[in-house]
């Protein structure tokens, strides 16, 4: 490639071997535009990294089953019910149950009061130990709207009597469990299928429905409770177009969601599903006949709770009492197109995760590991799709742990010689298994979720102590001089200053690993930091390496004091964590000092401590910090953050070496990142770069519009009426 001159004053780039890069203030020519395309090929051929393992399950393998359902009831447990033969056109009511320990699937015995055959229905774990199935299609196409409950300790089913207004019978809706509350939302029902716009409930507590209220219209749709909101993502229009958009209601203040239901004499509904049969006569209702599916069971003949067909009826319900709202996501890197493909819909500690499998219809590059934070409403890539997905897999259905920590995937090879269910096996059995360990993607789960962001922000430089708990309680008397009464009896010092320069950035993968247990601390000198005043027994409980230290009476005990080689502010920010369990913004605001906390957890074995590290890193990670984020989950042997921090470097090079974080890097750190490029990979400027089709080159997923006019590095140009045609092209 042919290099123009350089212009006086221009810096070079490394080695002065790629040509001149102008600074960002300078003039826009075609010959100033360079791209640095991180290949694929160095990914595909990476073996270090982190890849879901599948497994081939053993025993009564149930079939690929349409619009059945799959749930992890806990216990490593996952029970499917019901579902639609598409080979044979018989719909099940069969129970089945896969060990994840055995990897063995067995046909479960089941008693009581057993649910006729069925599709399209939800099931809802409630309460560790029961199954909520509620409403579904059977194969006579009638719409249902009974609620059976499984115990999964008895294998016993049990209709419950419900009161209230039932609502509509329906299939492929949504339904999710808040504050002893089922929540159902839309779905499709009555001849004509059309879909639904409703949202109600069912209070657990008295089984009282409430009344329907008017929300979005979505078929086959995920929906989820976080901070005080229900969100709905994905599924089909009544247009049957698949959707990108997401919506949310928000609950909190109103006294509809906040209060049990109320009943009352008018509920005609309700009044009409206790009308005996010779009653109905009187009141000139038909009676519904009996429905008795293929496996001799009625399908809820004497249920109470299935509406006649006569109030299957189109009505408009009253819009939903609080506010609603929706955000349509037009384009973007990271944003999963809906539109094609075989998605995945579920959520963990507040984010949406969208797994795009492998399909006929998209090829294998499209697929990959999403997520939406919803508190930020902003999507990023965790995983490629050759970074998750095997080839030779078709996955039909996803389930996850209440914990959300992991998911299945469950599915069958594509390949017919690569299974051994005989002839035609593979298309017909859930004989493969795929177990996704969430948290590392730094997924933190349900269970260690942060609190919801606040709206209104916080200084960074103040330290403000959670509001409640007993984490609150000890951050009041975090590193308060023990004149105070605070009763602080251990001093720990560390590096004078919280600036990364380049003796600091090495001081981590210097030092000993803590699992020895005889570390040998630096001596404290003139770049000694101030003390911080913190109390031994709370060391002692949370932080093992302190604590095998003290117990075998090494010079800390002794002297009551310690020196830690890192930053003032990471050492700060790490023993803050220890009275807390919180690394969040309010309480550590600098990313730099987030990277170091990730090094301490690794030499330290702190896996909850990490978790939180890579959960922020990977949602905040910007211009600014990346090169130190990649060099610090280098040195914490944290793969998937360091491939997704240097593909963030190799995207936004030119700004990433005028960082200070790039220009104190360590001589050898420059040289790897510089190297995370595979040896295929060049830099490609000037005209070339518009021969390949400049910005809008399709190789650079950008659509395959020709590029007119270059984009300087410090400005934004109309791309013309062409790129005005193509929503694609628009850019940031």
């Amino acid at each position: 490639m042919a290099q123009p001159s350089t212009p006086a004053g221009a810096p070079h780039s490394l080695n002065n071997q790629v040509g001149p890069v102008l600074t960002p203030g300078s003039a826009a020519s075609s010959n100033n535009t360079f791209l640095m395309p991180n290949s694929p090929m160095k990914r595909r051929l990476s073996t270090d990294g982190y890849q879901p393992k599948v497994t081939r399950t053993l025993g009564q393998r149930p079939a690929c089953l349409v619009n059945a359902s799959v749930t992890y009831c806990g216990n490593n447990q996952i029970y499917a019910f019901g579902g639609f033969d598409q080979y044979t056109d018989e719909v099940y009511n069969h129970v089945l149950k896969l060990d994840l320990v055995s990897y063995q699937w067995s046909l479960v015995d089941n008693y009581g009061d057993i649910p006729g055959v069925r599709m399209g229905h939800t099931a809802t774990l409630y309460q560790g130990d029961k199954l909520l199935i509620f409403g579904g299609e059977n194969e006579h196409r009638a719409y249902l709207s009974d609620l059976i409950i499984f115990d999964l300790k008895t294998a016993h089913w049990t209709q419950p009597t419900v009161t209230g207004t039932i609502p509509k019978g329906r299939a492929r809706h949504a339904a999710l469990l808040h504050d002893d509350k089922l929540f159902i939302v839309g779905g499709i029902t009555g001849h004509e299928n059309y879909v639904l716009d409703d949202i109600c409930y069912l209070d657990l507590k008295t089984f009282t429905w409430s009344r329907a209220w008017k929300f979005v219209a979505r078929y086959d749709h995920s929906v989820y409770v976080w901070n005080d909101r229900v969100w709905v993502f994905g599924g089909l229009s009544a247009d049957m177009d698949k959707i990108g958009d997401i919506w949310w209601l928000d609950l909190k203040g109103s006294p509809a969601f906040d209060s049990p239901p109320l009943f009352g004499s008018l509920d005609r509904q309700a009044a009409l599903s206790r009308i005996s049969g010779s009653a109905r006569a009187s009141y000139g209702i038909a009676p519904s006949p009996p429905v008795v599916g293929s496996s001799g069971y009625a399908a809820n003949s004497s249920s109470a709770q299935v509406n006649p067909l006569l109030f299957q009826r189109r009505t408009s319900p009253l819009v939903a009492p609080g506010a609603i709202s929706s955000l349509k996501f037009v384009s973007g890197p990271n944003i999963p197109a809906q539109g094609s493909g075989m998605h995945f819909h579920v959520y963990t500690s507040g984010t949406l995760l969208d797994f795009v499998t492998p399909a006929a219809t998209i090829t294998p590059q499209e697929c990959s590991l999403s997520a939406l934070d919803l508190d930020t409403l902003r999507w990023q890539k965790l995983a490629e799709g050759q970074d998750i997905f095997k080839l030779g897999y078709r996955w039909h259905y996803c389930t996850m742990n209440e914990d959300g920590t992991k998911a299945w995937l469950l599915g069958c090879p594509t390949d017919p010689t690569a299974t051994d269910l005989g002839p035609g096996g593979f298309e017909e059995y859930l004989s493969d298994i795929m177990e996704i360990d969430l948290s590392r993607y730094g997924i933190l789960g349900n269970k260690m979720s942060p609190e919801p962001c606040a709206e209104t922000s916080r200084p960074a430089s103040t330290i403000v102590p959670p509001s409640k708990g007993l984490g609150g309680d000890l951050a009041k008397l975090f590193n308060l001089h023990p004149d105070t009464g605070s009763g602080t009896d251990f001093t720990i010092t560390a590096l004078k200053d919280g600036d990364w320069d380049d003796e600091e950035l090495v001081s981590s993968s210097m030092m000993h690993t803590a699992d020895q247990g005889q570390q040998q601390w630096l001596s404290p000198d003139a770049s000694t930091s101030p003390p911080i005043y913190v109390h031994k027994l709370i060391l002692q409980a949370r932080w093992p390496h302190f604590a095998r230290l003290y117990k075998s009476q090494m010079e800390e005990f002794h002297t009551k004091r310690m020196h830690i080689p890192e930053p003032y502010s990471v050492v700060k920010a790490f023993l803050y964590y220890l009275y807390t369990d919180s690394i969040f913004p309010e309480d550590c605001a600098e990313l730099n000092d987030v990277a170091g906390l990730l090094v301490m957890s690794n030499i330290y074995n702190i896996p909850h401590l990490r978790l939180l590290c890579v959960n922020r890193l990977s949602k905040e990670l910007d211009v600014k910090h990346a090169c130190v984020i990649w060099h610090c989950a280098g040195i914490a042997n944290e793969d998937w953050l360091r491939k997704r921090a240097a593909s963030f470097c190799l995207m936004h090079w030119g700004r990433i070496v005028r960082t200070p974080g790039f220009q104190k890097l360590p001589r050898q750190a420059i040289v790897e990142l510089s190297q995370e490029i595979d040896e295929e990979g060049r830099v490609v400027g000037a005209e070339e770069l518009e021969y390949v089709g400049g910005l809008g080159g399709s190789r650079f997923g950008f659509g395959g519009a020709e590029r007119k006019v270059s984009v300087g590095s410090s400005q934004t140009q109309t791309l013309g009426s062409e790129a005005d045609e193509n929503e694609e092209m628009e850019m940031t």
